[in-house]
């Protein structure tokens, strides 16, 4: 049985082995004496930060973006029927149009829900007031 294992074995001592070297070099070639206050504050681009770094996001940011990836992802399933979409004939046309069908009421829910609204009409009634 350890024959069969021992390529396995092998790759996981070099791959410590690397990892060991990796740091020790990473440890010897680093810059010393350069590390300052600044390089302890979040926002490391020159700018002074304002504010603290742990703030709370609007939960708009986080759904936009999921609506973004879920639509992004179906575009993606839809590539390659559109690349064999001639040899797989019209069985195939049916479910891509009933695939469509589905992300247009997906896309329409979302819509009527205000979901892609980045202001809600709440929202505006509640800064004017």
């Amino acid at each position: 049985m350890l024959p069969e294992f021992s390529g396995v074995l092998l790759f996981f001592v070099i791959g410590l082995i690397f990892l060991w070297f990796v740091l020790v070099l990473s440890r010897l070639i680093q810059p010393k004496g350069l590390m300052g206050s600044d390089k302890y504050i979040p926002y490391e681009c020159g700018e002074i930060p304002e504010g603290q770094a742990w703030i709370r996001f609007n939960i708009r940011f986080y759904v936009l973006a999921l609506i973004f990836i879920i639509f992004d992802v179906e575009i993606v399933f839809l590539l390659p029927w559109a690349v064999v979409f001639k040899q797989l004939g019209t069985f195939a046309y049916i479910e891509g149009v009933i695939f469509i069908a589905i992300l247009v009421v997906g896309l329409a829910y979302v819509w009527k829900k205000g979901d892609l609204e980045w202001v809600k009409s709440d929202d505006l009634d509640a800064m004017k007031s």
